[in-house]
């Protein structure tokens, strides 16, 4: 069985940020180092991972592409996600995996009316498999493809179905370079208040370089495109940010990052903190 290191990744798959901060933040953008480093022909095994966000809705941009007032809400959420990784007994040259995530919201605004200052509650769950293969021992390549469904909390459900797949890829580029990222799409039905988006379209990118046993710091740069559809705009953005995973224990890991936006139309200005906790057992 691989040394759990590297296991590790899988348990950080991503997922799209839930309602009141969808806008905020690129689809994927909770992605790590070595994310989809997985290993092939492994013994069963489970992950927890818990995630954090505080993400500043201070600034948006608008048609034209300027910075301009954005709702001034501050938005905290969290995503308790479970997995289970295996390799099939009839070929054990590839992995899979399921996962559950619960997401957590809660949502302040002080310039809101009374009584929607703030908002909290259960967001839409996900669930979806991912599958992958090694064409070398340092390079990874696979698919995945998540279901969130709309049975949150009133307040923060998005009321309509979404599917999120996307191919991902990891390259160990000597012993202390790496490049992990991914490239998809995401799909949704019409909500309860009669609006369909438009499909997005997103890709994240980690570079990171493993400076000792315990610390790997990286940068990141994410991107993402929604078309216009019923009476929505076109919107996309670009996310840069920069960040450390910390390797604290052999089943455990914990990953800081700070992202921001370098430029956008008709999406709001990403200004958030993220933590990740992931533990391997």
């Amino acid at each position: 069985m691989p040394s759990l290191p590297r296991l590790l990744p899988l348990a950080l798959l991503p997922l799209l940020a839930v309602a009141g901060t969808a806008s905020a933040q690129t689809t994927f953008d909770v992605i790590g180092p070595r994310e989809y480093e997985l290993p092939v022909g492994f013994e069963p095994f489970n992950v927890f991972v818990q995630y954090a966000t505080y993400q500043d809705n201070a600034r948006v941009f608008d048609a034209d592409g300027n910075r301009v007032d954005g709702s001034g809400s501050k938005a905290l959420t969290g995503l308790s996600k479970y997995v289970r990784f295996w390799t099939p007994e009839s070929n054990k040259k590839i992995g899979v995996a399921w996962e559950v995530i619960v997401p957590e919201v809660a949502i302040r605004n002080r310039r809101a009316p009374e009584g929607d200052r703030h908002i909290s509650g259960i967001g839409d769950p996900l669930t979806g498999f991912a599958i992958w293969y090694k064409p070398s021992e340092k390079a990874t390549l696979g698919f995945q493809s998540f279901v969130q469904i709309p049975t949150g909390t009133e307040r923060v459900s998005d009321t309509n179905w979404k599917n999120l797949s996307s191919f991902f890829w990891d390259w160990r580029m000597g012993d202390k370079f790496g490049w992990t990222g991914d490239a998809g799409f995401v799909w949704q039905s019409r909500r309860d208040n009669g609006i369909q988006p438009g499909l997005s379209l997103h890709t994240n990118n980690r570079f990171a370089y493993r400076a000792s046993q315990r610390l790997e710091p990286f940068l990141a740069l994410d991107a993402e495109h929604t078309e216009s559809n019923d009476g929505l705009p076109t919107g996309w953005a670009v996310d840069a940010g920069a960040g450390l995973m910390v390797h604290t224990f052999d089943n455990q890991s914990i990953t800081l990052r700070y992202s921001t936006s370098l430029d956008g139309k008709n999406h709001s200005v990403n200004d958030s903190f993220n933590l990740k906790y992931a533990y391997v057992w």
